[in-house]
């Protein structure tokens, strides 16, 4: 199926690796000249290296920059001035327990899963508006709207941005500009893989049996018991991108895996 976003280009944070490295290849597969983003430069450039022999018909580029660090989101901003799609994937996470968290880490957290989307999506509405085409995607979480308790730090950032993109979608009424958000459920990324091998090091089980093992155990809520991948994260976000879904406004799109019981 065409997607119609040949030749489109886009910004897609976090996306050496995980998500974001797939949302990168479904996009180029469809001919979006794609801007890879991350802190390390090395990492970035070997992303940038694999899409150009995979996809030649298209221009990957390098837009390293902790974009947390708003004198290097200037300077993003100063090399690539025009983008069709913005991708905010980059977040952080991690376990802990509430009485550990501090304001110093709740303040890390809202700049880093919040302000810098936020910043971000500031710069380049107004032109996608001014176009009068463009899309912005923020990557969420089930934790957005089922907190686990297990990292309220992190579930309290999700939450924010589908309000963030709910309010931004407003700014875009009667224009091809489209704002949503994409909550995806536990999903196999790198970090994900290596946690699962360490839980089970000794047990002579295949990946797949670790992998049926720590859903039942852990993650009992999910229907489809298994991790989602990446791969089908990407494919609905590049859907999510193109002309085939204008009619999606501030919406919240789950890819959760029945992990939220309810129905909204």
């Amino acid at each position: 199926m065409d997607m119609g976003l040949n030749n489109k280009t886009a910004l897609i944070t976090g996306s050496t690796k995980g998500i974001g490295k797939a949302i990168a290849i479904e996009l180029a597969k469809e001919g979006v000249n794609v801007l890879i983003n991350g802190r390390n430069y090395e990492e970035v450039e070997r992303t940038v290296t694999e899409l150009k022999l995979d996809f030649p018909a298209t221009s990957p580029q390098n837009a390293t920059a902790d974009i947390v660090d708003t004198q290097q989101r200037e300077a993003l901003f100063a090399k690539y001035p025009n983008i069709d799609i913005l991708v905010n994937n980059m977040g952080i996470y991690e376990i802990m327990k509430y009485e550990d968290i501090d304001d110093e880490i709740w303040e890390k957290y809202f700049r880093t899963n919040v302000l810098a989307a936020n910043g971000l999506s500031k710069f380049y509405l107004p032109k996608m508006l001014k176009n009068d085409y463009g899309r912005i995607i923020f990557i969420a979480s089930e934790e957005a709207l089922k907190p686990s308790g297990q990292m309220p730090q992190y579930a309290m950032t999700k939450s924010m941005l589908l309000s963030l993109s709910k309010s931004l979608s407003k700014l875009t009424i009667g224009t091809e500009v489209t704002v949503n958000t994409i909550m995806p459920g536990p999903t196999l990324s790198e970090n994900v893989h290596q946690i699962i091998d360490a839980q089970y090091p000794n047990e002579g089980l295949t990946f797949s049996e670790k992998e049926k093992k720590f859903m039942t155990t852990n993650l009992p809520q999910s229907e489809i018991q298994r991790f989602i991948k990446p791969i089908e994260i990407g494919r609905l976000t590049t859907f999510v991108c193109s002309p085939n879904a204008s009619a999606f406004k501030g919406a919240p799109i789950r890819m959760d895996g029945g992990m939220v019981p309810t129905i909204f």
